[in-house]
């Protein structure tokens, strides 16, 4: 079946659309996308539309079904996101050759310029109503972003297929599993609910009528603040200036408790772990080697050990945010103020 979905043709696409009750004039172009294979199709009345082929194994039947009725309640809600289009039988999966997919209408705009403070405030706003919606019902189907889900499981796959050059494995492993013990401890208390889960930069669109929040393939239970995060990343002074602009827009919806941001920096660092072991998984698609070359050479995984212990040290540089249970102890200096060589060297003569 993965040979079949690494493989899928554009004949095989307008195939599938046409059982489907739609009627494609041929039109077929392959857009950009590595995790699924989306298409925009061209159809006879004039309009286009989207199909997203989902890449087997990854999502079951009512892990998407789940996502596409999550969408339908943002849209009811006038959320300005993209639901899936209903096929002729009322549903909106179908399957082709073990293949599940859907179709979207296309959505016309450019990618969001940068964020001014005005776009900031909209996007507050914006995340809080979705946030709105996802607490309003109890996730069934999706993960839930934990330590074990986005650090514990990357790492074990990447440990049992030997993708860890052998010198770093255990300073990787580690690294891992000190960012898990902080982010599990930080988020015992915090509330979770449905969110995005993938919500940066490159997921929003400038349509006609303002910001679209796109691509909810991520959806899943977790923090609000994972949300956030990905939108207004940036850790320096400008960067934490935004992030207040857009958390004071945000709290005209919806409440943020200022203590979420500690997870920020867990977060930020089981991001980096669940990205190359994303890539891993998928090391068998003739499209990852091409896009990611320099995965897996011994400077890449140097590179990734290096980022995950600066991590954890700057966590423990802002260790106010952290549990005391969690403090590493202070190592005390001692006082070198007027040491000679005697002092270090016993034996040398007067």
């Amino acid at each position: 079946m993965d040979n079949f979905f690494y493989q899928l043709t554009p004949e095989v696409v307008l195939q599938a659309i046409e059982s489907s009750g739609l009627k494609p004039t041929g039109h077929c172009l392959a857009l950009n996308s590595y995790e699924n294979r989306v298409y925009d199709l061209k159809l006879d009345d004039g309009s286009h539309v989207v199909s997203k082929f989902y890449r087997p194994g990854r999502w079951n039947k009512e892990q998407i079904l789940e996502e596409h009725a999550f969408l339908f309640q943002l849209q009811d809600d006038e959320i300005p996101i993209c639901a899936p289009l209903h096929f002729n039988d009322g549903s909106t999966l179908q399957k082709t050759q073990g293949i599940y997919y859907a179709i979207w209408a296309r959505t016309g705009g450019r990618a969001a310029d940068e964020l001014t403070d005005d776009k900031l405030q909209v996007m507050g706003r914006l995340l809080a109503r979705i946030h709105n919606v996802g607490a309003a019902q109890e996730i069934e189907h999706r993960p839930t972003l934990t330590g074990e889900t986005y650090g514990l499981e990357p790492l074990a796959f990447l440990k049992e297929n030997r993708f860890l050059p052998a010198q770093l494995v255990h300073r990787y492993s580690d690294a891992v599993h000190e960012i898990v013990t902080i982010y599990d401890a930080l988020s015992a208390e915090v509330p979770f609910h449905r969110i995005h889960g993938d919500c940066h930069f490159g997921n929003l669109l400038n349509g006609n009528e303002g910001l679209y929040v796109l691509d909810f393939d991520d959806f899943l239970n977790g923090p609000a603040v994972q949300d956030v995060w990905m939108l207004v990343p940036a850790r320096d002074q400008e960067g934490l200036r935004q992030r207040n602009v857009f958390l004071d827009a945000y709290r005209m919806f919806r409440e943020f408790d200022p203590t979420w941001v500690r997870l920020i920096e867990p977060l930020r660092s089981l991001r980096y772990i669940r990205y190359a072991g994303w890539i891993a998984r998928r090391w068998d698609d003739p499209a990852f080697p091409a896009a990611f070359p320099h995965f897996g050479t011994e400077s890449y995984w140097e590179e990734e050990t290096n980022d995950l212990e600066d991590q954890v040290e700057f966590i423990h540089k802002h260790r106010d945010d952290l549990p005391s249970h969690l403090h590493r102890p202070e190592v005390e200096k001692e006082e070198t103020e007027g040491l000679t060589n005697k002092d270090y060297f016993y034996d040398l003569d007067d």
